[in-house]
C-alpha cells in the first residue's frame, strides 16, 4: 500500500502544508490559532494521500488534470468548514493538487 508515489505524494503534502501555515499567517497578521492552523496542514497532508491512491497513469496532462480536480475536492472540505473564508487557500489547493501529482508522475517508479 505504501507505494512510492504514496510517500513521494504525503511528504509534498506534508511540506505543502507547511507552505499553506507561512501563507496562511502572513495573510492574517499571524493572527490565526494554533488548531486552524493544524487543520490547514493537515488538509495538505490529506490531499497528499488522496493522490498518492489514484492509479498511475502514463499521460502527464491527464495526471495534472487529475490533480487540479482532487486538489480542489480536498481543499473544498476545509474552505467550507472555515466559513468560505479562505478563497486564496482554496485556489492554492488547486495548485498543491497539480504540484503533487506532477511530483508524483515524474518522481515515482511507474512500472
Amino acid at each position: 500500500m505504501l507505494t512510492n508515489r504514496m510517500k513521494l505524494s504525503i511528504v509534498m503534502g506534508a511540506l505543502l502544508g507547511v507552505v499553506c501555515i507561512l501563507g496562511a499567517q502572513l495573510r492574517s497578521g499571524f493572527e490565526k490559532e494554533a488548531l486552524y492552523l493544524f487543520a490547514f496542514w493537515y488538509n495538505r497532508l490529506l490531499m497528499g494521500v488522496v493522490i498518492g491512491f489514484a492509479k498511475e497513469t502514463q499521460e502527464l496532462k491527464q495526471a495534472l488534470g487529475r490533480g487540479a480536480i482532487l486538489g480542489l475536492l480536498v481543499s473544498f472540505a476545509f474552505y467550507s468548514a472555515t466559513g468560505f473564508e479562505d478563497a486564496v487557500g482554496f485556489a492554492a489547493g488547486i495548485v498543491y493538487g497539480v504540484i503533487i501529482e506532477y511530483a508524483a508522475y515524474r518522481f515515482a517508479d511507474r512500472g
